[in-house]
């Protein structure tokens, strides 16, 4: 997508420097627009963990190239050893996000089919650049399908602006392009469907605030941001017409964990009868669950809720302080929405209900699992 009208992706190599990869760091966002280089399998799990990059599709691509870096550093004597150890390393950075350990499951198998090291690394190359293509590709694809969704109420409507309520950041910053529950108001934008977007601050880490309402103004799609609290009072007035979220993880049964706070929205939604969509990629899913309680949740730093970062009126960035020295803080980063209060998935092969069979039907390849 666009920043000031120059497209990027959210992760590319460098072009002649073997080992380095490119992402944005996000925790700067939206006041500074800084590249970051990452160049060992320690930058790529600092960049995941600290939350440089976040996001359910692109912390699947940064494991992807960290495997890739990983190869690069690699000793010819104990290639595939270094490379699990690597991995495991990765798969530690950050427990919830479905799509890390599915990209590095991903690059070990694609390693296991080649001999020589030199092919190993050449693999591991290629195929970290096939999940960042798989992952905008399918991004792409799931919003031509969510926008036959907005195209459905925009008619209802009379041609009147859809009006869209977000949570977290599910866009193209979360995903290498695109993103998820972005993916459609994009695509409804490309074809003349007039959208409003509500966004959800998202604490503590105010990636609606900070990210999602950032890359709509850049992309001239209107909307509002909102405290995390409001989206039910809007509901209960008539001023939403759909939810999209993303999701960091869903089992084969459809209950979806996602920012903490989901559920909540999708319980608002379900009282004032307001559909409640969940866009992914295919790579999200857990195939090895049914339950979502099974999904880990991770708990972060209680300094997070404690304290928040931005701009000073000199236009120097701090953090703050805003609750009393010793305050307790539990900060559970995901929820787990269940899957009857959501009322479709919206993927790059269609869209289906949340309930098992549904799903094995769109993906039959994975149902005996």
């Amino acid at each position: 997508m666009n920043i000031h009208g120059k497209h990027y992706r959210t992760i590319w190599p460098e072009i002649g420097k073997d080992g380095v990869v490119n992402i944005i760091d996000q925790r700067q966002l939206p006041h500074s627009f800084i590249v970051e280089q990452l160049c060992t399998v320690d930058d790529v799990f600092k960049a995941i963990r600290e939350m440089h990059v976040r996001g359910a599709g692109l912390i699947g691509a940064t494991a992807g190239f960290g495997m890739y870096i990983a190869a690069c550093k690699a000793s010819d004597d104990s290639f595939m050893e270094e490379m699990i150890k690597a991995g495991e390393h990765l798969n530690s950075s950050r427990p919830t996000a479905r799509n890390l350990k599915w990209a590095v499951d991903r690059v070990l198998a694609a390693l296991s089919q080649v001999e020589s090291a030199a092919a190993k690394r050449k693999v591991a190359f290629d195929t970290a650049c096939a999940i960042a293509d798989e992952d905008a590709d399918f991004c792409k694809r799931l919003g031509e399908h969510g926008k036959e969704l907005i195209a459905e109420i925009s008619k209802k409507k009379g041609g009147k602006p859809v009006n869209i309520l977000t949570h977290c950041n599910a866009g193209w910053l979360a995903f290498v392009d695109y993103g998820s529950a972005t993916a459609p108001i994009y695509a409804a934008r490309d074809a003349g469907i007039p959208v409003h977007v509500w966004v959800d601050e998202t604490r503590p880490w105010n990636q609606g605030a900070k990210l999602t309402a950032w890359e709509l103004q850049q992309e001239g799609i209107d909307n509002t941001l909102i405290t995390d609290n409001a989206g039910g009072h809007l509901m209960q007035h008539g001023m939403v017409d759909m939810v999209i979220v993303g999701t960091d993880r869903t089992t084969r049964a459809g209950d979806v964990a996602n920012k903490i706070g989901t559920y909540l929205k999708a319980l608002a939604a379900r009282d004032n009868s307001i559909p409640f969509y969940v866009a992914l990629p295919s790579s999200t899913f857990d195939w090895t669950i049914d339950n979502g309680y099974d999904i880990p949740i991770e708990m972060r730093s209680g300094d997070e809720i404690t304290k928040i970062s931005g701009l000073d009126p000199s236009g120097s960035a701090n953090t703050v302080a805003i609750a009393a020295p010793g305050t307790k803080a539990a900060n559970y980063s995901f929820d787990v929405t269940p899957a009857r209060l959501v009322t479709e998935l919206i993927t790059e092969r269609g869209r289906c209900k949340a309930d098992k069979m549904a799903i094995a039907e769109l993906f039959p390849e994975y149902a005996h699992l």
